[in-house]
């Protein structure tokens, strides 16, 4: 059975890098992924540019499906987003929270995604597959493991089709988090989702902002490589190439790709799992 891949980018901020991503999606179109997203600025930050290269995915002829986020958003302006995408004939959308933007203090109309997946179903019926996200570590602003498993399972119960995990490096995260919610009766899909090491010292400071755990033989493994571009590059392909493996033999119904908008090391990666 063929696995399904997802493949995610951000809208670029210069036309040098639109016409870079057009390179890289032509690349990455031959794993013949079962869509491409696009991220959405906090805020709404990026909503011009995320539609634009949305449009420009669903023009070549892939599946497009942008993310959208509530924060700091009015029930008015999500229902003109939504008609936008419904008339560009989008069919899928990864509906998210999101982060409130620097310097903003009030959260919108809408408080978690629980509440955007409800308005949208009442919206448009069944005409969008919705995504959702969910944190095999757990949100960081998460109290306690039992309130984000709550908020995963409200999300799912409020009309969400599959979810896609935020990046892990630990494969029993994982399986434990959807043991979890499998006990509370979501029975979606949950795909993992997997970040190709580009640079661990970026990725360690992103992963500090954002609750992903870097486990410590692997930091320990890496700050003893330097600055060996070439054997950072190697082991990041070998983990994360391990990790994939070991998600697709235990039963992930898939993999999304986080490509930080490069295409080289998530087609290594799926060349290796004879993917592509």
């Amino acid at each position: 059975m063929k696995t399904e891949l997802s493949i995610e980018f951000f809208p670029p901020q210069t036309p040098e890098g639109v016409e870079k991503l057009r390179v890289v999606r032509e690349k990455l179109a031959v794993l013949k992924p079962e869509f491409f997203s696009v991220t959405f600025g906090a805020g709404g930050s990026t909503r011009e540019r995320t539609f634009s290269v949305i449009k420009e995915i669903a023009a070549e002829g892939h599946n497009a499906a942008p993310h959208l986020s509530c924060v700091g958003s009015t029930r008015a302006n999500v229902r003109e987003i939504l008609r936008e995408y419904q008339g560009a004939g989008i069919r899928r959308i990864v509906a998210l929270r999101g982060d409130l933007p620097s310097g903003m203090a009030e959260a919108g109309e809408f408080r978690y995604a629980n509440e955007l997946v409800e308005f949208i179903r009442t919206e448009t019926g069944d005409h969008f597959h919705l995504e959702v996200a969910a944190y095999p570590e757990w949100h960081p602003q998460a109290r306690f493991p039992r309130d984000d498993l709550a908020a995963f399972a409200r999300k799912a119960k409020a009309g969400a089709n599959s979810a896609i995990t935020q990046y892990f490096y630990n494969a029993d995260a994982y399986f434990h988090f959807v043991n979890e919610v499998r006990a509370l009766g979501v029975d979606i899909p949950i795909v993992p989702g997997i970040m190709p090491i580009v640079s661990f010292s970026k990725l360690a400071r992103f992963s500090d902002a954002c609750g992903a755990e870097l486990p410590r033989w692997m930091r320990r493994k890496f700050e003893g490589l330097g600055d060996d571009a070439e054997a950072i590059r190697a082991f990041g392909l070998d983990i994360v190439t391990e990790l994939c493996d070991r998600l697709l033999t235990g039963g992930a119904p898939g993999l999304h790709f986080y490509t930080m908008n490069q295409s080289t090391l998530t087609l290594e990666v799926c060349r290796r799992l004879s993917l592509n």
